[in-house]
């Protein structure tokens, strides 16, 4: 084994076993080895000897995108040409597929098992990008989580443990991509981080307390980052109900059938969103867009107009 794929696999090692110290050093140590390898190159380069340019299509890593609005924004994405890391944290089998998809349309996708919680992880997610193609042009926050408790009053329904998972996953999560990605986002010409927010962060609905707050914290954070952050634009989406397995799962099959034909009729649209509609208000901000940032698009067929 080479020393390389020695402090590769060390470096693998001592993220599962959470060993921060051991992390930063061999994270260092890479870091140094690529610089090293940037050089070289270079220097080859100069000389006349061909480069292997690691990617003239733009980046992008779409968090949670093994389904439902971060699988479609990574189809829509490779569509326009740009190149694709997705992470998930439930079925890589799924996320494996997505990158087939993405393929089949001429680009170069990589999927990573990452739970954004885990800061460890985001930096990998990073790491591993830039290892691949050498840039980062967007980050699509999108992996959440929640716990349904519909009646906002059954304050006995969640617990602080509910509280704490679901900011860290929802608010914490996004916050480390960000971290983690920024220094190369700000070396591309387009650098974007879109927040995949939600209608409950607005209005004070949706799949219980806990989610309607961490997303109220999300369109919060998105504003602060977006007014720091600049040249890269911070956006977020809101979405309404949107169609597909995660919410019908989390309802049950009734209760999302009932709900689902209430918005259809009482709407302005009459109509509930699709995750391939949420796509398009994401390259929207990322690649139509781009005298825009801190702002929050809300997606509901005019929901809000309601309640």
């Amino acid at each position: 084994m080479s020393l390389r794929n020695k402090i590769d696999e060390d470096y693998k090692q001592s993220i599962k076993n959470k060993d921060q110290q051991k992390i930063d050093t061999l994270r260092l140590i890479r870091s140094a080895i690529k610089d090293k390898d940037i050089s070289s190159r270079t220097s080859e380069n100069k000389e006349g000897i061909n480069m292997n340019d690691k990617s003239s299509n733009p980046v992008a890593i779409i968090t949670g995108g093994s389904r439902g609005v971060g699988a479609a924004t990574a189809r829509l994405l490779a569509s326009k040409g740009w190149n694709i890391t997705i992470t998930c944290t439930s079925s890589m089998e799924d996320a494996e597929s997505v990158v087939k998809e993405c393929e089949a349309l001429g680009v170069e996708a990589l999927a990573l098992s990452a739970d954004v919680s885990d800061d460890a992880a985001c930096k990998k997610t990073s790491e591993d990008t830039i290892e691949k193609w050498g840039r980062i042009d967007a980050l699509v926050n999108n992996a959440g989580t929640t716990k349904f408790v519909l009646n906002h009053g059954d304050l006995e329904g969640l617990d602080a443990e509910d509280f704490l998972h679901i900011y860290k996953v929802n608010v914490v999560g996004p916050f480390q991509m960000v971290r983690a990605c920024k220094e190369m986002l700000l070396k591309s010409d387009n650098p974007n981080v879109i927040n995949i927010s939600s209608i409950a962060g607005i209005k004070g609905i949706g799949s219980c307390l806990a989610y309607a707050s961490s997303k109220g914290a999300l369109n919060t954070m998105t504003k602060s980052m977006a007014r720091n952050l600049g040249p890269i634009r911070v956006n977020a989406i809101c979405p309404g109900f949107i169609q597909g397995e995660w919410l019908r799962k989390g309802m049950g099959d009734e209760m999302y059938k009932a709900a689902h034909e209430n918005l259809i009729k009482n709407t302005p649209l009459g109509l509930t969103v699709t995750p391939e509609q949420v796509a398009d208000g994401i390259y929207n901000f990322i690649g139509v867009s781009k005298v825009v940032t801190g702002e929050t698009m809300l997606m509901d067929g005019g929901h809000h107009l309601i309640i």
